[in-house]
């Protein structure tokens, strides 16, 4: 005879099933599966080299035409891939003296150094009120400016050629900084509004509370806050307006007015001719080194500026 185990004494027993209900056991889910190490090796290899390759061939080109500008004429044939015999800075003197860089140097500075200003400036009073105040017709203007980001630059030339005219302000520096204020001011509303809403309220408010006028609460306490937007919005101006071709070449004709774009076109026909190709390659790298500079210094704030935003 079988013996019958019984439980020992003090155990719980078992409740029995009540009667109509089948008990269902369930097993726990499987685990989900994990990427192995050698797929997340193997992904990490192939995104690094196309990011090798990428910076390739953005790199390579400028480090060559900086190496070209310190080349002789014959060098730069007979050897194009080979480094410079030595440094001839003498290519760098005779582009800035006698191709005018200086002077295309200088009108560059003064008109994208005013616009940047006058850009950062309306630009910033305008996507604050923009985003801090709700009136009558705020979604309409903000649409406005808006449209003018998607408004080609090519039908606006004609009928600025004439408003210039008209106002006596054509082929000079101070017309050129009005037009590339208007110029850059949709883009800088739209990435300004969208940063000035991401800023806490409560901090106008307690400026407000203190008696400070709304043009003291904007200057003092909301545009120090949007300085990571502001640097980010000016870096993508300024080198837009840098390397404004366009726009200089319709309004401003007169050869003592140029900016550097102008003047490097010129260079490049008058410097073909006379084969003096070392100081073509003088003068591009001239017009290339205060943008490089100016993206390698805030580098760090453009970045910041365009992730400020992300999270509240």
């Amino acid at each position: 005879m079988k013996a019958i185990d019984t439980p020992p004494a003090g155990a719980a027993l078992p409740e029995p099933p009540e009667p109509g209900v089948t008990k269902v056991t369930t097993s726990a889910p499987p685990a989900p599966r994990r990427t192995s190490k050698a797929e997340g090796a193997t992904l990490n290899v192939f995104s690094h080299g196309i990011l090798i390759v990428w910076a390739i061939m953005v790199v390579m080109p400028l480090l060559w035409a900086v190496m070209t500008s310190f080349k002789t004429d014959r060098a730069i044939f007979t050897s194009p891939w080979a480094l410079p015999d030595k440094l001839h800075f003498e290519n760098w003197s005779r582009a800035w003296t006698e191709a005018h860089m200086s002077d295309y140097f200088l009108n560059t500075v003064l008109v994208v150094g005013g616009s940047l200003i006058g850009t950062l400036l309306f630009g910033s009073m305008a996507a604050y009120v923009l985003a801090r105040f709700d009136f009558p017709g705020n979604r309409f203007i903000y649409f406005l400016f808006i449209g003018g980001m998607s408004f080609p630059i090519i039908l606006a030339l004609v009928p600025l050629f004439y408003v210039l005219q008209n106002m006596a302000l054509l082929n000079t520096l101070h017309g050129l900084i009005l037009v590339y204020i208007a110029y850059s001011l949709p883009f800088t509303v739209f990435f300004l509004t969208a940063f000035f809403r991401t800023l806490p309220t409560s901090v106008a408010e307690a400026a407000f509370m203190d008696g400070a006028s709304h043009t003291r609460t904007f200057f003092q306490v909301m545009l120090p806050m949007a300085k990571p937007g502001l640097i980010s919005v000016g870096i993508f101006n300024f080198l837009g307006q840098w390397n404004q071709y366009l726009l200089p070449t319709v309004l401003n004709t007169e050869q003592d007015q140029k900016v550097l774009s102008q003047g490097l076109v010129q260079l490049a026909v008058s410097q073909g001719y006379k084969g003096d190709w070392s100081g073509l390659f003088a003068g591009l790298v001239m017009a290339m080194l205060p943008v490089l500079v100016a993206y390698i210094v805030f580098q760090r704030q453009v970045v910041a500026g365009l992730t400020a935003g992300a999270v509240k």
